[in-house]
């Protein structure tokens, strides 16, 4: 069976927009990498700041025991 060229141009097209394709997904990819990367050190950040704030001696809210005397 031959190939003719215009079949083989329309594979080399194809090929073409998928390796676009694949450098788009593998951008993608290593973008929301660094962003979940960027919130986890903040997670870990906030998560350091509680206990600090747990261990200067605040405590935490709690709504039965904090009622205003007017409920």
């Amino acid at each position: 069976m031959m190939t003719s060229e215009q079949d083989i141009v329309d594979l080399q097209v194809r090929i073409s927009f998928l390796e676009d394709m694949c450098e788009t997904l593998s951008k993608t990819i290593a973008n929301q990498d660094r962003q979940l990367m960027d919130m986890q050190d903040q997670l870990r950040l906030i998560y350091q700041q509680m206990l600090k704030a747990n261990d200067a001696g605040i405590a935490p809210f709690d709504l039965l025991a904090d009622k205003p005397p007017h409920y």
